[in-house]
């Protein structure tokens, strides 16, 4: 048997040669398509993964997401508290806009997820809504009451997840923007300050703390002695489910605390950041 024979046999019986093009050349179309078939499976079987393969690259998929997922909690987490700070900055500058071009009393109320930093004030979900005065008149001074049928609401009521307005405790003045912001009594932050004896009811939902804005744009917390201060304080915090998702280390938060402050007098908000 001359070599080359001898080499066509061994790849034929191997199965993993191809043959020489003038051989295959010569035979009949529908064993040319077979002959191409047979490649393109042994081409495709070369470029397929193992079982093997397929459970290490699942199992590298697998640990990587056990490491990333905390930080995709924390962005979550950062984006739920950017997104409650400025809805709540836009609803007090609504208020206040409302009240100074109309000449009237607005209120913004707070509900749901407000309190002291305890399991049992955290519920993860606050309520944010808008009244004003239909009268131009200060209800609650009037009145001893914020009648329904004497308010008109402003805009849809608001809901925010995954959030707590809380205390974000005083500030330690250490240089930081948020360290420096003015120190706000309790009567007057939102989170510590008593309920209302004048609530105001929306969509079923009772408000029992408020930011009340004046014709001229002052405002004035529903706290102590109803009277205008200087600063008033809505502290933002996340939550996952009814807990916090911050800690507290002395007077040092660890994580994304906001901290809104209006202006007494002057009505204007500001928001500091963790």
């Amino acid at each position: 048997m001359f070599p080359q024979q001898a080499s066509e046999r061994l790849c034929v019986g191997g199965g993993a040669c191809p043959e020489p093009v003038e051989r295959v050349s010569r035979r009949p179309a529908h064993q040319l398509r077979i002959v191409e078939l047979r490649l393109l499976s042994q081409r495709e079987r070369a470029r397929a993964f193992t079982l093997l393969e397929l459970l290490i690259v699942i199992g590298i998929i697998a640990v990587l997401l056990v490491l990333i997922a905390p930080t995709f909690t924390t962005i979550k987490s950062a984006g739920d508290v950017t997104s409650a700070a400025y809805t709540i900055k836009g609803a007090l500058d609504t208020a206040r806009t409302y009240a100074k071009a109309n000449n009237t009393y607005a209120w913004v109320g707070f509900a749901g997820s407000v309190g002291p930093n305890t399991q049992q004030s955290v519920t993860g979900q606050v309520k944010l809504a808008i009244v004003a005065s239909k009268d131009g008149t200060n209800l609650w001074s009037a009145n001893n009451a914020l009648p329904p049928a004497s308010l008109t609401q402003i805009g849809k009521m608001m809901t925010l997840d995954n959030i707590h307005i809380g205390d974000t405790g005083t500030p330690t003045n250490d240089g930081t923007d948020f360290e420096s912001r003015a120190s706000v009594d309790s009567d007057h932050r939102i989170s510590t300050s008593p309920n209302t004896p004048y609530p105001f009811t929306v969509q079923q939902t009772t408000f029992n703390k408020w930011i009340q804005f004046s014709p001229r744009g002052e405002a004035l917390v529903h706290g102590g002695s109803f009277s205008i201060v200087k600063d008033t304080e809505v502290g933002v915090l996340p939550t996952h489910a009814t807990a916090l998702a911050v800690t507290q280390s002395g007077n040092v938060w660890l994580g994304n605390v906001v901290a809104i402050q209006i202006k007494g007098f002057a009505g204007d908000v500001r928001i500091y950041r963790r």
